[in-house]
């Protein structure tokens, strides 16, 4: 009955991704009103953004950001609008894109980079002022998920927080706290599109997950992916939700049993080796697709730096709470999370040789 139900929406999911997408003419020109819900790329002399299905390059100023509005005309070729104008832009009002913007500017004075960059990467997704060689490395070394996907670190903070909780609690009691953790998160980070769709699947699946049966997580996780895919089909191209989907798929069919493979590595390690080897399974293909190369020793490198994950989560959106209110103490805060940064910075630069 499951098969034959997921069967018929994935039938359903094909239709309304061909009637959705819309279709351009070569050359045509279009003007396109869009809401800009993923952070730009911000390049040289250029900034990156994705609008009706189609791939933007704008000038650097006047400066397009997180959540404003757009009105653009240009001609479409090649899956691109070229020689885009910019006919007016909206400047969002939401208080989270105010807070997420004072969160990003607190930690640039308050850090040196890359790690001002790294922190706002790891608790908010973003990496528009990342130095490009910093980039560069987080790629060689196969740790640019940690920034660029930040749907994916929702995952990787739910399986450590359960795995960390079932040591001392009942799976159920770790089960439901891990689900505060990850809601507490995203909305911390400002309800970004891929962390909140990562936060739907995360809750849904872990939930399954608490009653006993595996199948009733991977149903969980497949139905709600679905769901989400109807909502908006395009979401099917975006690498979060693919990373997001894929790494908590992997963790939940993977992560017991690799965990029981290395039972004799030190327990410092062995949950971040675990939670990243059972993810890599799934998602080392993608993220090989998707950026050209792939670190051999990604699953080592991992280990060394998923640990400090959640832990620069948690004080960096601690101290962006508390900085809005007083800064000094958010500053001290942030202070903390630079050792971790530290390894963090340390274990890439060694690793990307």
């Amino acid at each position: 009955m499951r098969l034959l139900f997921l069967t018929c929406l994935f039938v359903i999911l094909i239709l309304r991704f061909a009637s959705t997408r819309p279709i351009y003419k070569q050359g045509q020109t279009i003007r396109v009103t869009a809401t800009i819900y993923t952070e730009p790329n911000i390049y040289e002399s250029s900034l990156g953004i994705e609008v009706a299905g189609l791939r933007v390059y704008l000038p650097r100023f006047p400066e397009v950001e997180y959540w404003d509005s757009i009105v653009i005309e240009g001609q479409v070729k090649d899956g691109q609008l070229i020689n885009p104008k910019i006919i007016s832009i909206t400047k969002s009002n939401l208080v989270l894109a105010r807070l997420r913007k004072r969160f990003i500017n607190f930690v640039k004075i308050s850090l040196v980079e890359p790690h001002a960059s790294l922190v706002s990467g790891i608790v908010l997704g973003s990496k528009s002022s990342m130095p490009k060689e910093f980039w560069d490395k987080l790629i060689k070394s196969s740790t640019a998920h940690v920034v660029v996907a930040s749907g994916m670190n929702v995952t990787m903070l739910a399986g450590f927080l359960l795995n960390s909780l079932i040591l001392f609690i009942r799976r159920k009691r770790a089960v439901i706290i891990s689900l505060i953790g990850i809601w507490l998160y995203s909305l911390l980070s400002g309800f970004d599109a891929p962390i909140v769709r990562a936060s739907i699947m995360g809750t849904i699946a872990f939930s399954a997950l608490a009653l006993g049966k595996l199948s009733n997580a991977i149903y969980a996780l497949l139905l709600s992916a679905a769901l989400m895919l109807l909502v908006n089909p395009s979401w099917i191209m975006n690498l979060g939700f693919v990373l997001s989907f894929v790494a908590t798929l992997s963790l939940i069919l993977f992560q017991a049993k690799v965990d029981r493979k290395i039972h004799f590595v030190p327990a410092i390690l062995r949950e971040g080796l675990s939670t990243s080897l059972a993810a890599q399974i799934g998602v080392a293909p993608i993220l090989y697709f998707a950026f050209g190369q792939f670190n051999i020793f990604s699953p080592i490198i991992n280990a060394l730096i998923l640990w400090t994950v959640p832990y620069i989560m948690i004080l960096g959106s601690i101290s962006a709470i508390i900085g809005i209110i007083f800064e000094p103490l958010g500053r001290l805060i942030v202070y903390i999370v630079y050792p971790l940064t530290w390894w963090f910075v340390g274990v890439v630069n060694i690793f990307s040789i």
